[in-house]
């Protein structure tokens, strides 16, 4: 009788030290998946569309500006924001300074995402801009030294966009334009355009 409480105690420690192992092995293993999480990943779950309503996030931008919106859209380097009114925001991912959210959200955007769409990780912040381009929508051009400018973008570069200046709300037309910027990327803080932009 004594041996076998000996054997019992001796397979409940083994139990305990297997179990122990298995947690720490566990652990490691998210630490190591959660290493390799991408800022596109979380963007992407906090606009999941599988919850009740997407959440509102509080965008911290490097001009200072804080926006208080939802994600309608990610890209390779950047993401759209609905904000409630017509148009979109969409912000390069350098010009994110930090994402105010629930902490629930925060949670369930640090969980196994399923995989993203290849064609969204080619759609860089130039191929949306260009969508803008072909479609003339009137943006403000808002930079990362606080200062806005209004237009329409001509051409959309692999690292710059040219700017067309003129009135928000009124149409390009030669006599309404009242100059041109060459605006790197690397500048941009964010832009509001006019109309959302089509994403395939």
């Amino acid at each position: 009788m004594r041996w076998d409480r000996f054997f019992d105690d001796l397979e409940d420690q083994l139990a305990s030290e297997w179990e122990a192992e298995r947690a720490a092995l566990d652990t490691e293993a998210e630490r190591l998946r959660l290493s390799r999480v991408r800022l596109a990943e979380r963007l992407a779950l906090l606009g999941a569309r599988d919850t009740a309503a997407p959440p509102t996030a509080a965008f911290d931008l490097i001009d200072g500006t804080t926006l208080r919106a939802t994600v309608s859209g990610v890209g390779a380097d950047w993401v759209a924001l609905a904000e409630g009114r017509t148009g979109a925001v969409i912000a390069p991912f350098h010009a994110i300074v930090a994402v105010a959210a629930p902490h629930a959200d925060l949670l369930r955007t640090a969980r196994p995402a399923p995989p993203r769409s290849p064609l969204a990780d080619r759609l860089t912040f130039g191929f949306v801009l260009r969508d803008l381009v072909r479609r003339r929508a009137g943006v403000a051009v808002h930079l990362a030294s606080g200062r806005s400018l209004t237009g329409t973008i001509d051409r959309a570069g692999a690292d710059h966009l040219d700017l067309a200046l003129h009135e928000p709300g009124a149409p390009r037309r030669a006599d309404a334009v009242a100059g041109y910027r060459i605006v790197p990327f690397s500048a941009v803080a964010w832009i509001r355009a006019d109309e959302a932009p089509r994403l395939p």
